[in-house]
């Protein structure tokens, strides 16, 4: 079954980083998640929209 929601091993990997900082970045409500039965899921549109965001705001504060 191919889906959008992605786990938190998921979005881990698709982002390149520890699943330990992707825990720690979605409980401070720095990527967009919700939980489900205590676990944590992502949606890939809104985990792609909030990278391209950090991309303009990055892009924004090199000027």
């Amino acid at each position: 079954m191919d889906t959008d929601i992605l786990t938190i091993r998921e979005v881990a990997e698709y982002l390149r980083i520890t699943e330990k900082t992707a825990y720690r970045l979605a409980s401070e409500s720095k990527i967009p998640g919700f939980k489900v039965g205590g676990s944590w899921r992502f949606r890939k549109g809104e985990v792609d929209q909030w990278i391209e965001e950090q991309r303009r705001v990055n892009s924004k504060n090199e000027n």
